[in-house]
């Protein structure tokens, strides 16, 4: 079955014995295949890098969060600050 899809492309030298050359039209494809396949690598490389960091700055401004919320109890439980004009 993958012999008769290459047939299709032409002759490429890495899966068939007889062929001297590779033609323009299978150099062309394998090309394609091979770009997609390092394309798809580095986004899902880059997508995965920035899931990361999402998660990362997510996690920090919930800890911000939890610092105000704490910072704004201590400074009620204290009564405030009275402010003079």
């Amino acid at each position: 079955m993958s012999m008769l899809i290459f047939a299709i492309w032409g002759c490429v030298q890495e899966f068939t014995k007889d062929c001297l050359d590779m033609t323009n039209a299978s150099s062309t494809y394998l090309g394609i295949v091979i770009g997609a396949l390092i394309g798809g690598v580095i986004s899902w490389w880059i997508y995965n890098r920035q899931n990361k960091i999402s998660r990362e700055q997510d996690h920090i401004l919930q800890h911000i969060d939890k610092l105000e919320q704490d910072n704004k109890n201590n400074f009620n439980a204290l009564g405030g600050v009275h402010e003079t004009s």
